[in-house]
């Protein structure tokens, strides 16, 4: 895959740029990105067809019909296939079948677009009075959003023009309704067009998306949305609260405040603005030591899809909606270029491999919405049964799903970057990748084997630095020059191997994946006491189906210095590393073996309950 969501400028003030080429050839996720697009994405023209999507794009196009669903922003799932679809057809070129469906789909779009170039079928179709008049609810510029994005994965992916016309037309119209001096000086209530708008800039060359982009970022916060439609929320809800420039917290819906935030790190990017870097860092560092679950999941609160308070992160009631997982990941990784710091690429691997991967079953033909740390025994679901923590066809509300889809398509570009010195390998996964001047073979096992091998196949013919993140997990490793010497330079984060490279020479990086208990954060108040397991970058959990038949599962405990014993089960969840532990039944002290399974694949067999954290005996 040489095309991906981010293409910086040539001008862009980050420190390092994403790959030139990527590819994923083998191993865990070769394994998880196949069944997206073998089972994923082909599903997703008939879920579309069948939840109404399509037909509302229908009706707007030739004035006939209602319009279906029960959301303004049922366009966005559409939007958001297509873009997953792009990046598929970029990764496995010559698909006809999915490239009659996305041209299909592409034709419905600009049929179903208005003259003026707006484009939402809720208010086209359903509203038509109420157009720019809802923006708290309305999600207008949020479906806008998603739109470009999927007009620009679709133009890297083909180089076709048809979508990204679209876009552009929609683009014109609003920045004349909303640019300086427009009739019109709000917000959209749900942030997304502001990183889309940059991304049509690196695409088009045309500034005035990025100077768009910028006049949305800095008008939040002035309380410009009408916060009385929903008053037990408050302006907070919408990151409408406090200017940006000016906030000290992450707060409100997840997604939304972490969308916003993807867009202030690619204006940082693409203006060198200092105050906007700033507040980009101090956030992610007040939501990572405060906000984040460790799975890597956000938002506590189920009420208004949230975040909590500092250390509010109750594991049964933790709402860390897979939406939330994927724009930690999104804004992660422009932090991690921006830079150049691994601890980015740090929080990108725990929310891939747990918050955000399990969101998708493991047949790729089923979802989660909320992702939560324990589910008790005899739950009964949450009061949104679509949103319960059991794994669903489809959502009424089926943001989840394509979003999964789109990650997942172009996830290669997420695992290596480049700069003038040399490659950063930021994850590991078995493929090949081109950056900085030079291309590398990957090889390796992991997450279950920390071998990881790095062939050069191209290099200057001078000095480059070959640099492999340390895990912030990892306490011991070994690493192996093509000489037999070890690696001159450890940094923070980085191992890095400055050398004269020929093709052909190999690096070996060994990291140690012993199982580990990790202990909360004394101020996290709803888990003190207890322990969980890891191991490598994999989060681990009890679930019922696993555990020692006639002992209730609230009454499984584990003393903290207990022996961990690890084995590879190739027949269980997929073939899966499963941890087992010697621990202690609540009451009579009695011995009962745990058995833990990585977070990824729980929810895949039969229902019942499940802790990630484990009381202490």
């Amino acid at each position: 895959m040489s095309t991906g969501p981010i293409r910086l400028t040539t001008g862009a003030h980050t420190a390092l740029r994403p790959a030139t080429a990527a590819r994923i050839t083998d191993g865990f996720w070769a394994a998880r990105r196949t069944t997206n697009a073998d089972v994923s994405i082909p599903q997703g023209p008939a879920r579309l067809e069948a939840a109404g999507n399509l037909g509302n794009l229908r009706a707007a196009a030739d004035g006939k019909g209602a319009f279906t669903g029960d959301f303004p922003f049922q366009d966005s799932d559409v939007h958001k296939w297509l873009e997953a679809a792009s990046w598929q057809l970029a990764d496995r070129p010559g698909d006809p079948e999915l490239a009659a469906h996305m041209d299909e789909l592409t034709a419905l779009l600009a049929a179903a677009q208005d003259p003026d170039g707006y484009l939402q079928t809720y208010y086209q179709v359903a509203r038509p009075n109420r157009r720019w008049q809802e923006l708290g609810w309305g999600h207008e510029l949020y479906c806008a959003g998603h739109l470009l994005q999927a007009a620009v994965a679709h133009h890297r992916a083909t180089g076709r023009r048809e979508l990204l016309d679209v876009a552009e037309r929609f683009a014109a119209h609003i920045d004349s309704v909303f640019g300086p001096g427009g009739r019109i000086d709000s917000v959209c209530g749900h942030p997304e067009i502001e990183t889309a708008l940059v991304e049509l800039y690196r695409e088009t060359g045309e500034r005035r998306w990025l100077e768009l982009a910028g006049h949305f970022v800095d008008r939040r916060g002035h309380g410009l949305l009408d916060a009385d439609i929903n008053p037990h929320l408050g302006r907070t809800y919408w990151q409408d609260h406090i200017p940006v420039r000016e906030a000290t917290t992450v707060s409100g819906h997840a997604v939304r405040q972490l969308y916003l935030l993807a867009g202030v790190a690619d204006l940082a990017a693409e203006t060198g603005d200092r105050e906007l870097y700033a507040v980009a860092e101090r956030l992610w560092d007040v939501m990572v030591a405060t906000k984040t679950y460790l799975t890597g999941g956000v938002g506590a609160r189920h009420e208004g899809e949230s975040f909590g308070e500092p250390y509010e992160l109750p594991p049964d009631r933790a709402y860390a909606e897979t939406c939330a997982a994927i724009a930690s990941i999104q804004w992660s990784w422009r932090m991690a270029l921006l830079t150049g710091d691994a601890k980015y690429s740090d929080l990108v691997e725990r929310t891939l491999y747990n918050g955000f991967l399990a969101g998708v079953g493991l047949g790729g033909d089923s979802w989660l919405y909320v992702n939560p740390l324990q589910v008790r025994e005899g739950y009964e679901g949450a009061y949104q049964p679509d949103k319960a923590a059991r794994r669903t066809p489809w959502f009424r509300c089926a943001c989840c799903p394509p979003n999964m889809m789109r990650l997942l398509a172009s996830l290669p570009h997420y695992m290596a970057s480049g700069d003038a010195e040399g490659l950063q390998l930021h994850q590991y996964a078995t493929g090949v990748y081109e950056a900085g001047g030079g291309r590398v073979r990957v090889e390796t096992g992991y997450p279950w084997d920390g071998r990881i091998a790095v062939t050069v196949e191209e290099a200057p013919d001078a000095d480059w630095t070959l640099s492999l993140r340390l895990p912030s997990w990892c306490t011991d490793f070994t690493a192996t020059a093509p000489d037999g010497e070890p690696p001159a330079e450890t940094l923070p984060g980085w191992l890095r191997v400055r050398r004269h490279w020929s093709p052909g020479d190999t690096f070996t990086l060994d990291l140690a994946l012993d199982a580990r208990l990790t202990r909360p954060d004394p101020y996290v108040d709803a888990i003190r006491g207890c322990v969980a397991i890891e191991r490598g970058p994999l989060v681990h959990c009890l679930e019922g189906v696993d555990q020692r038949p006639g002992i209730p599962f609230e009454d499984l405990t584990l003393p903290y210095g207990s022996p961990l014993t690890v084995r590879h089960d190739p027949e269980l969840l997929g073939g899966i590393g499963v941890v087992t532990a010697d621990g202690l039944r609540r009451g009579d002290g009695d011995a009962v073996p745990l058995t833990a399974v990585p977070y990824y694949a729980w929810a895949n067999r039969q229902e019942g309950p499940m802790r990630v954290w484990i009381p202490e005996a």
